[in-house]
């Protein structure tokens, strides 16, 4: 089994990790669930996060072949638009995103807005295929924390986003418009069907206790310590994660960051003054918990 090299960098602010993938035999590289920083209180957007992925590619001379969003994230902006200018290479999401822009396109009542997924250059079905350089890359399709969410297996790597995360961090939410947390279980089911040696990473660590942040394991490591999935069956599962996720807010970002991530992460257009700006739907998710 093909063993890529992976380089994870952490966000502080959102505990979100961004990877770049790379074939060492032909310098080919993709980059997985990058993050465009926003300051809520400002209204500013930067660059950081995505320029420092840049900095890193071009010291250890690679060439980007994808920019991939695992699902549109609730908790951060993606950078996939701005790093496809910078670099040319084309965005990826799977399929079934769709969905969730229908779903977001009636809160935020856009009533022309295109959900189509062309906002994305490739669409990818479960089971579907990419290269990068000579690595084959395998999509499998995810869904239970959001319905669009999607699992990219490469060699012995499997980038897992918000499904699984470390062990002592148990599993993601499943309470979002469109998840499901039965969905959510069979996702994990088809994750741990993986080879035991497979190196799991994880698209958020929260960092349990204060302790460093991590977010490399394994399927055997998650099967073994992960109390979400040890000893835990469907209907233990589903009943553990409604129960928890009734306790917890919104992610602070998630009425400005999907009215983004749903455009494959390119801002919404200037007003005839020339500024931009996010819609806050008022009472768009009535029940959540109050953070």
């Amino acid at each position: 089994m093909a063993i890529p090299q992976v380089q994870g960098f952490y966000d502080e602010r959102t505990g979100s990790i961004q990877y770049v993938v790379a074939d060492s035999a032909t310098k080919a590289c993709a980059i997985i669930d990058p993050v465009l920083d926003f300051d809520e209180k400002s209204g500013s957007v930067g660059t950081g996060n995505a320029d420092a992925i840049l900095a890193f590619i071009s010291r250890r001379g690679l060439v980007v072949e994808w920019i991939l969003d695992t699902h549109p994230h609730a908790d951060h902006f993606s950078a996939a638009r701005y790093l496809k200018v910078r670099t040319g290479a084309p965005t990826g999401i799977g399929e079934h995103v769709r969905r969730v822009q229908q779903i977001w396109k009636d809160i935020y009542n856009w009533p022309d807005f295109a959900c189509d997924g062309s906002q994305w250059d490739r669409l990818f079905a479960d089971g579907e295929t990419f290269e990068i350089g000579t690595l084959q890359g395998r999509v499998i399709y995810s869904p239970g924390h959001t319905a669009a969410s999607v699992t990219y297996v490469v060699g012995d790597a499997a980038f897992i986003h918000d499904t699984l995360f470390m062990p002592d961090g148990g599993t993601a939410r499943a309470d979002f418009p469109g998840a499901d947390a039965g969905r959510l279980w069979a996702s994990i089911q088809a994750i741990l069907a993986l080879p035991d040696e497979t190196r799991l990473f994880t698209g958020h660590d929260y960092r349990p206790d204060g302790r460093e942040a991590r977010w490399e394991s394994t399927v055997a490591e998650q099967r073994r310590d992960n109390p979400h999935v040890a000893g835990m069956d469907e209907t233990g599962f589903i009943a553990l994660r409604e129960a928890r996720d009734r306790t917890l807010p919104i992610p602070k970002l998630m009425l400005q960051a999907l009215q983004v991530n749903i455009r494959g992460g390119e801002l919404p257009p200037p007003e005839d003054n020339g500024r931009r700006y996010l819609k806050i739907p008022i009472g768009a998710l009535p029940g959540s918990a109050w953070g």
